[in-house]
């Protein structure tokens, strides 16, 4: 984690950031990647890919879990509502629920699946699924009935774990699932009556009363780095979403991912990299997401870190649990950033621990990173990734990040990146715009039963992203957008994502999405969609105005429609662009 007196005006920093970098990216690879350091990497053939590893990472899981377990043993690992559980405490109660789970018949490589909010119950089912050689089928939480029926159904799960909320839905589908077997079932006001559910309490107690159980190991499972761990699901805003089969080792890949971007930050700032503090994390990042998953929990466990855990997002809420708990790190979707920061009681709370704040899965304004330099004195960090990375193909923050403002960063020294020409394949020169594509050993081995989307997704081992993006000299990536998204008026290609970003730098605008809209000679025309800040009195007519002395006239919304609440966001934050064009579609001229 950064020092955020590297951010109180001092001399050292206004030097560092005037002279920066000390060193270059192939410089930092060179110094952190040599044999026998931390970083070191080897080469694995994987899906028979020659890939860079770390050397020294986790072989799987369970191998973490147990990690955790010998070197955090009496920290607080999770804090939710009043309750603090221990490493120890929950490592117990996770071999408790894995024996239960072995009991019920779940052998090696059958799937478990996952559904209930962020709760303390969360990482043990997790962790105990794992243990026993299971793949762990994380679902949406937010999901009906139907579309959990749709998770369960194409996973071919056997059995289920989840919150009384989750089994409220999933129980009237119960019957007409015929691989799914037994649920267990936490925080039900009505115990499961059906003769196949199980209460999770009956087990384990409840979360505060984990330290009651007897000292308990993981089951004994050979699981090799490169097996079946995981199944989680594509987002889904356009048709059903996809199960993307992940690795132990692609899950494990941003442990190592996050140390090497924290050193590579301080050799870039001339000083030699320091063992960061152990951090507290502050999400409200939903467990069943890759960023929640393996950005922010994974991370955590290996450095023996608290996780506050929120049930929901509440900016209000947030502070406070920032300054009782001490929190050093906070983040997830760039709206959490901007509540932070725009937040009418910010000042009333001590925030001097915080140290990074970090935001992905959506195009943040332009100026929130140096805001929250300025305001929250703290480092901000953005990237870029997706279900399919398993969260992270590139990572920005600190200085680099204020001094590109506009990149998601360069990749981790164990992948590659690419720009392909998205009609002929061929790999474009810097500076060119493309398809973004990815290699490296984090990517996903495909999609669960679906080989036709593995074959168009996956090629030659590298990932077809869906994105455009740039990159320059330095191996910075610039997104662009999404490839199904250009909007081409009369032949010209318009970017949504350089709309919004000029949209971003208007001082009265919140939010703002860009999609096209029909036009029966033209083909499709820009429209946007944005929420004004509060108080403010901006007009369609004065913000277009204002369009015409930054971007080129062609690429000016023609329609311009005013939320008063929150753009409409699916539960990973990326905006649901249909149901906006479906509201700006229906508005006149």
């Amino acid at each position: 984690m950064a020092d955020t007196t590297a951010l109180e005006g001092s001399s050292r920093t206004t030097e560092a950031v005037s002279r920066w970098p000390f060193a270059s990216l192939k410089d930092v690879e060179n110094e952190l990647c040599a044999r026998g350091e931390r970083f070191e990497m080897e080469k694995v053939v994987i899906n028979g890919h020659e890939m860079r590893c770390w050397k020294n990472q986790h072989l799987n899981l369970v191998e973490l879990a147990r990690h955790a377990r010998k070197n955090h043993h009496d920290r607080d690992f999770v804090v939710f509502e009043g309750d603090r559980i221990s490493y120890r405490d929950w490592y117990n109660a996770t071999a408790h629920l894995s024996a239960a789970l072995i009991a019920s018949g779940i052998q090696k490589g059958d799937r478990v699946a996952l559904a209930m909010r962020n709760l303390p119950e969360w990482p043990v089912a997790f962790f105990a699924a794992s243990a026993t050689g299971a793949i762990v089928v994380p679902l949406n939480a937010w999901w009906t009935g139907r579309e959990l029926r749709h998770g369960l159904e194409q996973s071919g799960a056997r059995i289920v774990i989840c919150d009384g909320e989750r089994w409220d839905r999933i129980h009237p589908e119960f019957d007409g699932l015929p691989n799914l077997e037994k649920a267990f079932v936490c925080r039900t006001d009505e115990p499961p009556r059906a003769h196949h559910a199980v209460r999770m309490e009956d087990v384990l107690g409840v979360p505060s009363r984990y330290r009651d159980l007897p000292d308990a190991d993981l089951p004994d499972i050979a699981i090799r780095p490169d097996d079946d761990a995981t199944i989680l699901y594509t987002s889904g805003t356009t048709g059903l979403p996809k199960g993307a089969l992940a690795t132990h080792r692609s899950n494990l890949m941003h442990i190592f991912g996050s140390g090497y971007a924290a050193a590579r930050t301080a050799l870039r700032r001339g000083e030699q990299p320091a063992p960061p503090p152990v951090p507290t994390l502050l999400s409200a990042v939903p467990l069943f997401h890759v960023t929640g998953l393996n950005a922010c929990l994974m991370p955590v466990i290996d450095a023996g870190g608290t996780f506050v855990m929120m049930r929901k997002w509440d900016a209000g809420r947030a502070l406070e649990l920032i300054e009782e708990n001490r929190v050093t790190t906070v983040g997830g979707v760039p709206t959490i950033a901007l509540d932070l920061v725009n937040h009418p009681d910010r000042d009333k709370h001590d925030l001097a621990s915080l140290a990074t704040v970090f935001y992905g899965g959506a195009a943040p304004p332009s100026e929130l990173a140096t805001r929250i330099a300025s305001d929250l004195r703290a480092f901000p960090s953005n990237g870029w990734g997706m279900t399919e990375v398993c969260a992270v193909g590139t990572t920005h923050s600190a200085e680099d990040y204020l001094n590109r403002p506009a990149s998601c960063g360069p990749t981790y020294p164990i992948s590659d990146l690419r720009i392909v020409d998205t009609e002929t394949g061929a790999v474009l020169p810097v500076g060119a715009v493309g398809e973004l594509q990815i290699r490296g050993p984090q990517i996903i081995k495909g999609y669960w039963n679906n080989p036709e989307a593995t074959a168009a997704t996956i090629q030659d081992g590298w990932l077809r992203t869906g994105d455009l993006a740039r990159l320059d000299e330095e191996g910075f990536c610039f997104l662009v957008g999404r490839a199904k998204e250009v909007i081409i008026r009369g032949g010209e290609n318009i970017y949504p994502l350089e709309i919004e970003n000029v949209l971003h730098q208007h001082p009265d605008i919140e939010d703002a999405a860009v999609v096209g809209v029909s036009h029966p000679t033209l083909g499709e025309e820009p429209a946007a969609a944005v929420r004004a800040l509060a108080n403010t009195h901006v007009t369609e007519a004065e913000l277009r105005t204002w369009l015409g002395t930054q971007i080129a006239a062609y690429k000016i919304p023609v329609k311009i429609r005013f939320y008063n609440e929150a753009l409409p966001r699916n539960a990973s934050g990326k905006l649901l662009k249909a149901d906006i064009r479906a509201s700006l579609e229906g508005m006149g001229h």
